[in-house]
């Protein structure tokens, strides 16, 4: 159904239309914001950073994102038709999309992520990619970090009330009246030089972080195991 909603959508150039619905429905979730001074300092010092999300999270602050669209944020989204549909609304959101995916185009869109990093500050990326498994950092969220020498920074979003779709990722709405809550958290920095076996370790030790700290704010709101459940 999504599909063919997003085919409509594109094909009648109905783009514009959709995002401001969206940001009307968004515009009745409170947003929670903690730490975002912490990451401001940290970009504002000069530094790289890489912001690890979730992809079942996403649309709870895509009204809240334009808070950092000065620093024009690249992100990776499918070459998809789903994704073209994404890719047009964050660039409405003045963020910069690259095309591809761990599952289609995603040794050239790690590339010029990397490349894109050089250049710019700022990047956003869901760590377990476009397909899964739910829960899971892919390794190119560790690859981005190594190769570029950006930091990543965490960035817990969870929401005290909620719908869930019955995709992959169980991806979450957050209903009219909901607060969501936004925590960034310290920056991890990826060392460049990694064997295979200290890599996957790298790999793991991120994502026990990550998901520990994620599932540790739904536990706030009184939810468990909404990333692996």
């Amino acid at each position: 159904m999504f599909k063919i909603i997003g085919a409509f959508i594109i094909r009648y150039g109905l783009i514009p239309w959709g995002h401001a619905v969206l940001r009307a429905y968004l515009f009745f979730v409170k947003m929670e914001p903690v730490n975002e001074d912490g990451l401001l300092k940290y970009l504002q010092g000069g530094n790289k950073v890489i912001a690890a999300i979730w992809h079942q999270r996403i649309l709870g602050v895509l009204n809240y994102a334009r808070r950092f669209s000065g620093y024009m944020p690249s992100v990776m989204i499918s070459q998809s038709r789903d994704g073209e549909l994404i890719a047009r609304l964050m660039e409405r959101l003045h963020f910069r999309p690259v095309r591809g995916s761990s599952s289609s185009g995603g040794k050239k869109a790690l590339a010029l992520m990397v490349h894109d990093l050089k250049e710019h500050p700022f990047a956003v990326h869901a760590i377990d990619g476009p397909t899964g498994p739910r829960g899971v950092a892919k390794a190119g969220l560790i690859r981005m970090a190594q190769l570029s020498g950006a930091a990543i920074v965490p960035v817990y979003i969870s929401c005290n009330r909620f719908w869930q779709l019955r995709s992959w990722d169980r991806f979450m709405i957050p209903k009219p009246f909901s607060t969501v809550r936004v925590r960034f958290d310290e920056p991890i920095s990826i060392p460049a030089n990694l064997g295979e076996e200290s890599f996957e370790a790298e790999r793991q030790r991120v994502e026990a972080i990550i998901r520990g700290n994620q599932e540790a704010e739904d536990q706030r709101w009184g939810w468990h195991n909404l990333l692996r459940g």
